[in-house]
């Protein structure tokens, strides 16, 4: 049962990415690349799967690697915003996600342990 799961899981994953890459999508975002669009929405359905898995995860730890995942997520939507908009401060908020995502995840890790945080 478990490693249909995975087939029908794998066939839709692949399946919708085929879809994004190959089959023109109607948007509202008026960019100057096709490309950029396609990666938009990639990125769109790579943070549904990471919210399905912190929704769902069977352990503390994979809710804190699918979180860890969608903070990188977020800082490639700030580098997509800022190539077609050409404002530099979308790379500033994606490197301060970045430092606020590793800080956080530290502390998290060590609450999982069930140490301290002055250890």
């Amino acid at each position: 049962m478990r490693k249909i799961r995975w087939f029908l899981g794998l066939v839709g994953i692949i399946s919708t990415l085929a879809a994004v890459i190959f089959l023109p999508i109607p948007s509202l975002l008026a960019w100057q690349s096709v490309y950029l669009e396609k990666i938009f929405f990639i990125l769109v359905f790579c943070g549904l799967l990471c919210l399905w898995r912190v929704l769902m995860g069977p352990t503390p730890a994979d809710r804190a690697a699918a979180l860890d995942i969608l903070g990188i997520l977020i800082i490639g939507f700030c580098a997509i915003l800022g190539i077609p908009t050409g404002r530099d401060w979308y790379i500033d908020i994606a490197i301060a996600w970045a430092l606020q995502s590793f800080i956080s995840m530290l502390a998290l890790g060590k609450y999982l342990e069930g140490r301290h945080f002055d250890e």
